[in-house]
């Protein structure tokens, strides 16, 4: 109708790449495992639009590592198109399932590690994406 996809769509693509990672890298099984993700803060920003059929491509780093916290950066591209389409900010937090409360330890040592990979480290303000 509009011909641009709606803003919901970028912050559901944002949060499927974040949690195929967490699932297939670092081993995380959100209905079991004894720790899962929840979002604390979420944003986007849109620089130019993207429709259909174009094909997406999102890239993802984490920016900060906390004990129980992580802080990614994700980028929205199409497809052999160059620039990019918009830029997120994702703040995940690790709880407990029996406690509902951030993880007392620290986040799982296979999730820190998957997440080490992709830590890039501190954004400037003129390195976004």
């Amino acid at each position: 109708m509009y011909h641009h996809m709606n803003n919901s769509v970028y912050s559901f693509m944002f949060d499927s790449v974040i949690n195929d990672f967490l699932v297939n890298k670092a081993g995380l099984h959100p209905p079991s495992s004894a720790e899962y993700a929840i979002i604390a803060h979420t944003e986007t920003t849109f620089v130019s639009s993207i429709a259909y059929p174009a094909v997406a491509e999102v890239g993802v780093r984490v920016t900060h590592l906390g004990r129980s916290s992580v802080t990614y950066e994700v980028a929205l591209f199409e497809k052999d198109v160059p620039g990019v389409k918009a830029v997120g900010g994702v703040v995940h937090v690790f709880v407990d399932r029996a406690s509902g409360k951030p993880v007392r330890g620290g986040m799982g040592a296979g999730v820190r590690a998957a997440l080490e990979e992709i830590n890039l480290g501190p954004v400037g303000e003129k390195s976004k994406l």
